[in-house]
């Protein structure tokens, strides 16, 4: 006798009709409408990354301003959306992370061999765009958060399959555009993988190493950025800080145990 769960999942992995579909795509056409109309900068840290490449562009050094955290290769990268008049980066930005989004919902389902066409795929893309937070966030910020968010299940995909230098690059690109995967080079570290770790290291580095040879301030990322990162703690930086070193002192625990404390938490 078959159960209640497995009469789900059956019908989950059954085809979708062309009505679910219909129905996904109007809701993430509406979702990439409404970000056009209600958003025109993008958000926090996207601004960020964009003033930094227009200050580039105009003969200055990127790393002017403290809170630009990222790699030099950033900075090219976020160039051309530098250039584009605001009226198509108002309807482009919104579309083009809504189409990133569905690609790493995708690559989410190939790696837990989910039917590409199947009614999981049409109602989970449509439930997480009406009724994840984070989905709609990041299509009305315009948040290069999607970099990773698409990385990550695909470089996951690729190891599955035994592509692990694949996997490797995928990674060290999207650290090159935005650090946030950097920890998961661990992964290829401890599953012995040389060749894609090799790979996600390399990826950025060289990107980096190329994008600073253009900048004034070439090793600004080392003089300046690393400090900060170090040592800094002005008002912006500790809004956003939540490491238990940051956080520990705001309760009341000396900063000296509370680093104490971050440090055997990490070992």
């Amino acid at each position: 006798m078959r159960t209640g769960k497995s009469d789900i999942s059956g019908w989950l992995v059954r085809p979708a009709g062309g009505h679910l579909w219909a129905v996904l795509v109007t809701v993430l056409a509406a979702s990439a409408a409404h970000a056009a109309r209600t958003t025109s900068d993008g958000g926090m840290d996207n601004a960020i990354v964009v003033r930094a490449a227009r200050t580039w562009l105009a003969g200055g050094s990127p790393y002017d301003d403290p809170h630009f955290l990222y790699l030099p290769s950033a900075v090219l990268a976020a160039v051309p959306q530098a250039l584009l008049p605001g009226a198509v980066l108002r309807v482009l930005v919104p579309c083009a992370v809504t189409v990133l989004l569905a690609l790493a919902w995708a690559c989410a389902l190939l790696l837990h061999r989910v039917p590409l066409g199947s009614r999981l795929a049409a109602l989970g893309l449509t439930g997480l765009a009406l009724g994840f937070a984070p989905f709609g966030h990041l299509v009305r910020l315009g948040n290069w958060t999607v970099t990773a968010t698409v990385a990550l299940p695909l470089a996951l995909l690729l190891a599955s399959r035994g592509r692990w230098t694949g996997a490797g690059v995928v990674i060290g690109a999207a650290v090159a555009l935005k650090p946030l995967l950097a920890p998961v080079v661990l992964l290829f570290l401890f599953a012995g993988r040389w060749r894609a770790l090799l790979a996600a290291v390399l990826v950025p580095a060289l990107a980096s190493a190329a994008a600073a040879l253009a900048m004034p301030d070439p090793a600004g990322f080392f003089t300046r950025t690393l400090p900060f990162l170090l040592h800094g703690d002005d008002g912006f930086v500790r809004l956003y800080e939540a490491s238990p070193a940051a956080v520990l002192p705001r309760l009341g625990v000396p900063a000296a145990l509370a680093q104490g404390l971050a440090v055997v938490a990490a070992s």
